[in-house]
């Protein structure tokens, strides 16, 4: 067996399912037994345990409840927005009793800070929502009234802007891939909508014709860290999340190819990723055991799957 997979293969079970599906391919009951894994031990079970039964993870759905919204205070991965996006970043099995558990709590206790909107029902900033309706589809819940809230605020350039007071604004790549896999994953659990199908469209062209890295304007880097690999990616955009979005979607197009090969010269001598970019903020435990610069699990999986995808 190649010695990089033998190496993913033994780090956590969400790593190790995903491996033994994507580069070791093998039969489904294998697949299925490692993916149950994850609701059992590791960071699954982990992110699992420190669910409350008011159905929050660290006492808030986006900000967690210690934090103080009127002292200067930027980003924290422990309420339980992110720790969902962990959970489905992970894997773990929708039908696992664990997973329907978590979720029930979620469904009937967690609301929204910004107006007290059921969780799955969003809120009002297309970069959360976006994230919250990859979750509630994956996890199979009721996620038209996010998908209306996402299509309304698309903007003309075909993608998507926290920020945007207006429809004539510019879109942001943070906000458009969040839109964009919440949109997939969307149509993959329900087929979707001819609204939702053209929505999704036109947020992958507004990458694409930037070659999911550049200006429209100038053909400049947008931003360097854009060109950095990083997990978990929480809301922040990388061209290694993007390329994974377009495998995920299998749309294969030519002006993904200089952002192909960025990911690929970033291979060491022994064919593992770096870790590049850590997204700062309080954690409720951290995966990765190195830092900065030190080979990563998690961004070699996804890098290996990108490159198999594009070289097949």
């Amino acid at each position: 067996m190649d010695e990089v997979v033998e190496y993913l293969l033994s780090g956590d079970p969400a790593i190790r399912w995903q491996v033994v599906r994507d580069l070791v391919g093998a039969p489904p009951d294998e697949v299925a037994a490692a993916r149950a894994l994850v609701a059992t031990s590791g960071w699954g079970a982990q992110m699992l345990a420190l669910q409350a039964e008011d159905g929050t993870w660290d006492g808030g759905t986006y900000r967690p409840g210690w934090a103080d919204e009127s002292r200067p205070f930027f980003d924290a991965w422990t309420a339980t927005h992110f720790s969902l996006q962990s959970l489905r970043d992970y894997g773990l099995d929708p039908a696992a009793p664990a997973a329907q558990l978590a979720i029930s709590r979620v469904r009937e206790n967690v609301r929204w800070e910004y107006d007290g909107s059921p969780y799955f029902e969003g809120e009002v900033e297309p970069c959360i929502n976006g994230t919250a309706l990859a979750v509630g589809a994956y996890f199979g819940e009721p996620v038209d009234r996010l998908v209306e809230k996402l299509l309304e605020r698309q903007l003309a350039d075909g993608g998507w802007n926290c920020w945007a007071e207006n429809a004539n604004a510019v879109s942001s790549f943070h906000s458009t891939i969040c839109a964009l896999e919440g949109l997939l994953e969307y149509e993959t659990a329900t087929g979707g909508t001819a609204a939702s199908r053209a929505a999704r469209s036109a947020g992958e062209e507004y990458l694409l014709e930037r070659g999911l890295l550049r200006r429209l304007t100038t053909g400049e880097i947008v931003d360097p860290r854009f060109a950095m690999l990083s997990y978990p990616v929480r809301w922040y955009y990388d061209v290694l999340r993007g390329l994974d979005h377009f495998r995920l979607a299998d749309r294969r197009d030519e002006r993904l190819t200089e952002a192909v090969e960025l990911v690929r010269s970033k291979a060491d001598e022994h064919g593992l990723f770096p870790y590049e970019n850590r997204h700062e903020g309080p954690t409720l435990f951290d995966m990765e055991q190195e830092g900065e610069g030190f080979p990563s699990r998690w961004v070699t999986l996804r890098a290996l799957r990108v490159l198999r995808w594009w070289d097949a």
